[in-house]
């Protein structure tokens, strides 16, 4: 399970550091793809696999799902850490991302999130300012306190 958020630099080359409190979890090599709010989203092969059999269960006659599946597999990159500890951010996935320097490398669970850095701040402030308007709309979806 990853939880905590990290503050890191991309270099000039697109290469960034994963925090060590992650490298455990995600192991020697994992996977990198667009995430929603416009970050990326870093899953260990075992949870890769798990969210593609998921994304491939999906009916392929509907628009929304080839969309979807689309979305997530098509920008997909296999990943592995160097001796350092780093991973090469593909371009592309920069781009889609916003990501420029300066970055937050979020655990969410059984993902990790790559923010660019102010949009992290923003997402994260506008969330504060309503935690109880958040709250609300969960238990429309089930979740109960």
């Amino acid at each position: 399970m990853f939880s905590g958020e990290y503050q890191h630099s991309v270099d000039p080359k697109g290469r960034l550091i994963m925090p060590s409190k992650f490298r455990e979890g995600l192991g020697d090599k994992f996977m990198i793809t667009r995430g929603l709010d416009d970050c990326l989203f870093v899953y260990s092969m075992a949870d890769w696999e798990s969210f593609e059999a998921k994304l491939k269960s999906l009916p392929m006659t509907d628009n929304n799902a080839r969309a979807f599946v689309r979305f997530f597999l098509s920008g997909a990159t296999e990943c592995e850490l160097d001796k350092q500890g780093r991973i090469l951010v593909p371009q592309n996935l920069r781009d889609y991302a916003g990501i420029d320097k300066d970055v937050a490398v979020v655990g969410v669970s059984s993902r990790v999130e790559i923010w660019d850095k102010d949009k992290w701040q923003k997402y994260i402030s506008d969330v504060n300012d309503n935690p109880n308007e958040l709250a609300k709309n969960l238990t429309s979806i089930g979740l109960v306190f």
